[in-house]
C-alpha cells in the first residue's frame, strides 16, 4: 500500500470516529456568523465584549498535544489562530477533535476572542464541528509543489498554499474590472456575442471545428470579437465592448495559448489617431488602477507607460534590417530575404508570411511602449486604407517587451473593398495559408447597408501576463494540459 493509500484509509476510520460520536462528515449547513477578516478587524472590541462568535475555515496547520491545540483556520478573507484547551472544553468533544481532525479539514469552531501570552490574537473555542473531511493530504504549505506542472494540473492546491499566486488571480480580477470601468465611463455599451459561428473571422488564425447537432451543421469556435460588433456599428450602437473567450487552434507557446480572454471595443466617427491617444489613456489606467505604478520590468526590457509613445514604422524597420521593402518587393524576393535571415516559413510559403516573420525577429529588440504603423494592405484585411500612402493600411500595433500587445485601426467600412481583399485571403487559403482568413458573405452584406467610419481596438490576457512578467500558461487560472495516462 503507497503512502497515499495509507493516508487515505487512516481518514477513512477517522470519518468512522466522527460517525460513532454522532457528528456528520459533511452536514449541509453551518452557523458561521463571521469571516476571518472581519473577526481580526474587530478584534478588540470582540475582546472586550466577550462577545462569541462562529468561525467557518480550512485546517491549514494543527499543532500541540496533551491539553492545548492549536489550529490555523483559513477561509479565503484571512488565517485565525484556534486555540482548543482540554480544562475549558468538553472533554468528548476535545478528544474527538484531537483524534478525527487533519490539516485540510473544514470545520467550524465557536469561541471568543482571546490574546495568547506571546499577545497572539486568537479564538479560543467553546465548540466545534466537522464541516468537510478532507481525505486526501495538502502538500506541505513550505516544500510542498514543486514540479512545474504538478503546480498547473492541481491548481487549487497550488493557489491555496502561494499567497502570491492568489494575490495575482485578484489583480487579474482587478484588470478585467479596471477595464470595464474605464470603458463604461467613456459611454461604452458592454456586448455579448456568439462563439459559435458558420464562418470564423477577424483574425488571421485556425479555428476549432465541432459539430451543432441540432441544427446539423458544422460550426467554429470564434477567433475573434471584431465582425459582430462591427454589425452593431452598421445596427447604429455607436459604442460597444466586449471581453470575452477565444479561441485559436495554434501552436503554444510562453506567449499563446489556444483559448483566453480578449477584450475588444469599437467606436463609430472616430479612427486610428484618435485612437490611438485613447489606448495610451486605457493602458495608463490599467496599470495604475492595478498596480499602482507606471514602470514594469518584463523579461529583459524595462517599460514605463508613463513615456511619450513612439513611431516604428513596419515598411521602414524591415528595409533597414534585411534590405526588402515590404510594400515593392516581390513574393521571390520576400521568401528569399525570410531564408536568408534563417526564418522557418514551412511548406507553401508566401510574401505575407515571410515578411511577418521578418518583422517578428526585428519586434524582439523594441522595448516600447511604441506604436507600429505602416503595415502593408496584404497583412490587415480588415483595416482601411492610408489616405496618403493606398499601399499601407491605418493600423497600430502596441509594441510592448518585444512583443505585439494590442491591435487597433481605423476601420474598413468600404464593401467593394473589403469583398476584394476577403477575395485574396480566400485565394491564400485556397493554396494552403490556413490562417488566412475567409470571405464572409454575411459580413459584407451587413456593410454594404452601410457602416460608419470608426475605430476598433483588441488586446488578450496577454497584456495581464506580461505586466505579471509571467507565462501564458502561469497567468489563466486553470490553463489546458494534456491528460495524464
Amino acid at each position: 500500500m503507497s503512502s497515499g493509500d495509507e493516508i487515505r484509509a487512516d481518514r477513512l476510520k477517522k470519518m468512522e470516529l466522527l460517525r460513532l460520536a454522532g457528528m456528520e462528515a459533511y452536514p449541509a449547513q453551518t452557523e458561521r456568523d463571521t469571516d476571518a477578516s472581519v473577526f481580526l478587524e474587530q478584534f478588540e472590541d470582540l475582546l472586550s465584549s466577550g462577545n462569541s462568535k462562529t468561525l467557518a475555515g480550512r485546517v491549514m496547520s494543527k499543532r500541540g498535544q496533551g491539553g492545548i491545540v492549536f489550529v490555523d483556520l483559513f477561509d479565503g478573507s484571512g488565517k485565525v489562530q484556534v486555540v482548543f484547551q482540554k480544562d475549558e472544553f468538553d472533554e468528548a468533544l476535545f478528544h474527538l477533535f484531537s483524534n478525527a481532525t487533519d490539516v485540510g479539514d473544514f470545520i467550524q469552531v465557536a469561541g471568543v476572542a482571546y490574546k495568547t501570552n506571546r499577545g497572539h490574537n486568537s479564538l479560543k473555542a467553546t465548540s466545534w464541528k466537522m464541516l468537510a473531511k478532507s481525505l486526501a493530504p495538502i502538500p506541505d504549505q513550505w516544500f510542498g509543489l514543486k514540479d512545474e506542472e504538478t503546480i498547473l494540473r492541481q491548481r487549487y492546491l497550488s493557489l491555496l498554499l502561494d499567497e502570491d499566486l492568489r494575490a495575482m488571480f485578484e489583480r487579474r480580477a482587478r484588470f478585467w474590472s479596471a477595464a470595464r470601468e474605464f470603458l463604461h465611463g467613456r459611454g461604452f455599451l458592454e456586448v455579448e456575442t456568439p462563439v459559435l459561428e458558420t464562418s470564423p473571422g477577424g483574425a488571421d488564425a485556425r479555428p476549432f471545428i465541432t459539430k451543432h447537432n441540432a441544427l446539423d451543421i458544422e460550426v467554429y469556435l470564434r477567433i475573434s470579437l471584431e465582425l459582430w460588433q462591427k454589425r452593431l456599428l452598421v445596427a447604429g450602437f455607436p459604442k460597444v465592448f466586449e471581453i470575452g473567450r477565444i479561441f485559436r487552434n495554434e501552436g503554444q507557446s510562453r506567449e499563446h495559448l489556444q483559448d483566453y480572454t480578449a477584450l475588444e471595443f469599437y467606436e463609430a466617427f472616430s479612427d486610428m489617431k484618435k485612437g490611438m491617444e485613447f489606448t495610451k489613456d486605457l493602458y495608463r489606467h490599467l496599470v495604475n488602477a492595478v498596480y499602482g505604478k507606471y514602470t514594469f520590468q518584463i523579461g529583459d526590457h524595462t517599460v514605463d507607460f508613463a513615456e511619450e509613445w513612439p513611431l516604428v514604422d513596419f515598411c521602414e524597420a524591415i528595409e533597414k534590417e534585411y534590405g526588402v521593402n515590404p510594400v515593392t518587393c516581390t513574393e521571390e524576393e520576400a521568401i528569399q530575404a525570410a531564408r536568408n535571415a534563417k526564418v522557418e516559413l514551412g511548406k507553401d510559403p508566401n510574401k505575407a508570411r515571410a515578411i511577418d516573420n521578418l518583422w517578428k525577429r526585428i519586434r524582439k529588440n523594441i522595448a516600447g511602449p511604441a506604436f507600429l504603423v505602416g503595415v502593408p494592405v496584404y497583412l490587415e484585411p480588415l483595416a482601411k486604407r492610408s489616405s496618403t500612402n493606398p499601399d499601407v493600411v491605418e493600423r497600430f500595433q502596441v509594441l510592448l517587451a518585444g512583443s505585439e500587445m494590442g491591435k487597433g485601426f481605423s476601420e474598413l467600412n468600404d464593401p467593394q473593398d473589403q469583398r476584394a481583399r476577403f477575395e485574396e485571403q480566400q485565394k491564400m487559403r485556397d493554396g494552403g495559408d490556413d490562417e488566412a482568413q475567409r470571405l464572409d458573405e454575411e459580413y459584407v452584406q451587413a456593410m454594404e447597408y452601410g457602416m460608419p467610419p470608426a475605430f476598433g481596438f483588441g488586446v488578450s490576457e496577454r497584456l495581464f501576463a506580461f505586466l505579471e512578467n509571467r507565462s501564458a500558461h502561469e497567468s489563466q487560472l486553470f490553463p489546458l494540459l494534456r491528460p495524464k495516462n
